[in-house]
């Protein structure tokens, strides 16, 4: 008797493998997961972490699992070591004095982060390398608009820096960047720890600083001085590769061509532009680094009847003999924020004093990840500051 065969009912391809449905308990955790953010820090040293971790404590996260270090031939290696798949990544880079080391440790981090899959690279850079060379400097080269085109190649979607040295460096980059400024940090410190400060007076070093310190003097309603002269060397003074070829004795000249003959610059001697007698003089400027100009222009305040100087600026760069310079001179006290790290010249200087910017770091990273408006962290700044 032939056996009968039971025929089961088809299975469909669909519900034989499909996956599990999530519970909408799960759901919830991950979307989270998938539209989330972490924050890196790109240094391999342990004095520029400083910064980040003052960050991730105000924003209640933790730094990212990555290593970076150098190996023994001198090369940079980065290692990511957690999944950032669809996530926005905030790489927080501090600038030491080993400046090439910094960048690359950036360029090589960002390009993990964009071959692990991350959903934005926002790179965090309080002080921006190279912007010192923004402009052509006789067959130079504008060596910020390189690393900008280097930083969108490495996969930088944004950038949040502060205090660029010329703000027309924004242009250079083909992405979003968000140039917050130190100036309430600044203002907030003059009104609370300088004692007396209505009786100061704002300084520029140089014209080129006059704008700065008029928005400083505006807002403190202080007196405002200009030093101008020949102890000054402003940038706008160097060669800007207008003059080139260089001029060459017994040149053959076109005939009929004659050029008018321009006169050679000369600085007038140094002179103070407004009263700086039995008063405090703040001197506000965006970088200190070599020191030798805020020293020289000490000297002068002093010689004019300044009874106390400050010296305020964002970036504390304090590069090569800076510490010992301003601990012999005139200076009282020297205010930088923390995009730099300068704890070895607070050591060797206890004229320098640090106001931190983490805040205002922490609320950019926040407001970007959650889309929200920048314009409360530009609330009554202007375009000077």
């Amino acid at each position: 008797m032939p056996k009968k065969l039971l025929l089961l009912p088809p299975l469909s391809v669909s519900s034989a493998f499909r996956a599990p449905r999530a519970s909408p308990a799960a759901r919830p955790a991950m979307n989270a997961a998938r539209t989330g953010y972490r924050v890196f820090s790109a240094n391999s040293t342990a004095a520029c972490t400083e910064l980040a971790k003052r960050i991730t404590e105000r924003l209640g996260a933790e730094l990212g699992k990555a290593v970076v270090y150098q190996e023994a031939n001198g090369e940079t290696r980065v290692e990511i070591k957690e999944s950032v798949r669809g996530q926005d990544i905030f790489i927080i880079q501090t600038i030491p004095r080993d400046v090439n080391t910094a960048v690359m440790e950036l360029l090589i981090m960002a390009y993990a982060l964009k071959t692990s899959c991350a959903r934005n690279i926002i790179g965090v850079i309080p002080y921006f390398p190279y912007s010192k060379q923004s402009k052509m400097r006789k067959r130079g080269s504008i060596v910020c608009k390189l690393l900008a085109s280097m930083l969108a190649k490495a996969g930088l979607t944004h950038i949040i820096t502060m205090d660029l040295h010329q703000k027309e460096i924004q242009g250079f980059f083909s992405f979003p960047v968000d140039n917050l400024r130190a100036s309430p940090f600044l203002l907030q410190y003059i009104q609370e720890e300088i004692p007396n400060y209505r009786n100061a007076v704002i300084v520029a070093k140089s014209p080129d600083a006059a704008k700065r310190a008029q928005s400083y003097a505006e807002r403190l309603r202080l007196g405002l001085a200009v030093i101008h002269g020949e102890a000054q060397c402003a940038e706008l003074d160097m060669d800007d590769g207008r003059h080139s070829p260089p001029m060459v004795k017994n040149a053959t000249v076109h005939p009929g061509l004659e050029l008018p003959l321009m006169m050679a610059k000369e600085k007038p001697p140094i002179t103070v532009v407004g009263d700086v007698g039995g008063s405090i003089a703040i001197i506000v400027d965006d970088i200190i680094d070599d020191v030798e100009s805020f020293v020289a222009a000490a000297e002068i305040l002093k010689e004019r009847g300044a009874y106390k100087i400050y010296v305020m600026a964002t970036h504390g760069i304090l590069s090569a003999e800076a510490p010992r310079l301003i601990e012999e001179s005139s200076i009282d006290e020297v205010v930088v924020t923390n995009t730099v790290p300068h704890e070895v010249q607070k050591l060797q200087c206890p004229k320098i004093k640090t106001v931190d910017i983490s805040l205002i770091l922490s609320e950019a990273i926040r407001r970007i990840h959650n889309g929200e408006s920048m314009a409360y962290l530009f609330r009554n700044i202007t375009v000077d500051d």
